[in-house]
């Protein structure tokens, strides 16, 4: 159990942390970051969903009163980001971790995928080069991968966490896109990118969303399942491969981990 845990309400990502290098590197020269630390997670659940900010929370660049302002006005669009050791506490039979990487961006686009079913690794995917992608469209064909495997472990009686580390992804999907379909495919705002991959991923999703989670974690923080995942991406860029294929390979662990990160 962590001996704190820190919100970030505003950093370079957002979320509860449950160690101080983390949270750091969100708020670090990160001009108007707040944040705050709480001893408990129940606690740190509550500020984070805005019932609880106070005037001590800390800021770089911004106030107090802002903070609490600025976190009650979006508290519905902001998500949990579950750190290494809430992924593995997480009770799921199957849990597919999901990476897009873009070099440069736009650019060479790659998905990967790590499969783990009762906490062990089971395979590795890789695939859907575009040499016009964006990070974007490879984060988001990631997640369409996982919930299309999701849907067969589903049809096993198999409980299915998904763990993603693009926001976008997760919010376009579970959060934005049901807005977007009632008003028509449209927003304020302008065009929605990436519409017509949205909107197959969203129908997908509408079908699971009772029997699976997607949750969000942060990349390159110590979470096994991401950093495969992220490898095989790199993998997919740099095979070129148009398909979504498994890795054959055998699966050495610090080996791949070893390798080129995005």
């Amino acid at each position: 159990m962590a001996s704190k845990y820190y919100v970030v309400w505003r950093g370079r990502e957002t979320g509860i942390f449950t160690d101080w290098a983390t949270c750091k590197k969100q708020i670090d020269k990160f001009a108007g970051a707040k944040y705050k630390s709480f001893k408990t997670l129940a606690e740190a659940e509550s500020a984070f969903k805005g019932s609880s900010v106070s005037s001590s929370v800390g800021t770089k660049g911004g106030s107090a009163p802002q903070a609490t302002r600025r976190k009650a006005n979006t508290a519905s669009r902001t998500i949990k980001t579950y750190s290494a050791q809430e992924v593995e506490q997480l009770k799921a039979e199957t849990k597919i971790f999901t990476d897009g990487g873009c070099e440069p961006n736009p650019g060479e686009a790659g998905s990967g995928v790590a499969v783990y079913r009762d906490g062990k690794i089971d395979s590795l995917w890789y695939g859907l080069y575009n040499p016009k992608g964006t990070n974007n469209t490879a984060e988001l064909n990631a997640l369409h991968q996982a919930l299309l495997m999701a849907e067969n472990e589903v049809d096993a009686k198999r409980t299915v966490a998904i763990f993603c580390d693009s926001k976008y992804s997760i919010q376009c999907i579970t959060q934005w896109a049901a807005g977007w379909q009632k008003k028509g495919w449209k927003k304020p705002g302008g065009e929605i990118k990436n519409l017509e991959l949205i909107k197959e991923i969203f129908s997908l999703y509408q079908t699971l969303k009772e029997n699976i989670k997607v949750l969000h974690v942060n990349g390159h923080v110590g979470v096994e399942g991401n950093e495969l995942a992220d490898r095989m991406s790199i993998l997919a860029m740099e095979s070129k491969e148009e398909a979504f294929v498994r890795y054959t390979g055998n699966i050495d662990v610090p080996a791949i981990l070893a390798l080129r990160a995005g």
